[in-house]
């Protein structure tokens, strides 16, 4: 048994339990940039402005930098400026993406535009019912079918 092994017994368990926490919390930070970031965009859409490609890229000490119509792939962008984390937010027609990545983790949101579907849900869940029944019969008192507009032999 090595000997910090024998007079530490959990320096090597709380090693690998600080990394899990700080692990986690810097995933929860992507995530958590991600979600605002598609909240953002999804809240302009929903006020009917058209979006431009917009490239986000957050530096290792917090700094943002926004860059527009950038068709560099993520992990070239992030490698470039040494960022902590790159986000894309691109429109196209009906549809809203974000591409997240941060190191070697990736995320991707997507979303319509709400007029496209509130189309579909209303198209689905109709306000109205059509009913399509067979005509009744009724009896009528001998004769009164005469007087009846149309009726006839």
């Amino acid at each position: 048994m090595p000997a910090a092994a024998k007079y530490f017994p959990n320096t090597q368990l709380r090693h690998h339990t600080i990394a899990a926490e700080n692990d986690k919390k810097n995933v929860g930070r992507f995530t958590d940039n991600a979600a605002s970031i598609f909240e953002a965009a999804e809240s302009a859409m929903r006020a009917g402005h058209e979006l431009s490609n917009m490239t986000i890229v957050i530096g290792r000490e917090g700094s943002i930098r926004l860059i527009a119509e950038s068709d560099w792939p993520l992990d070239t962008l992030q490698a470039h400026h040494g960022a902590q984390m790159v986000y894309r937010v691109r429109q196209q027609d009906e549809t809203l993406r974000l591409e997240g990545r941060a190191g070697s983790r990736t995320c991707l949101f997507e979303s319509e535009k709400l007029n496209g579907a509130a189309r579909r849900l209303l198209a689905i869940h109709s306000h109205y019912q059509v009913i399509e029944e067979a005509p009744v019969q009724a009896l009528l008192p001998a004769g009164s079918w005469q007087n009846l507009p149309g009726a006839s032999d």
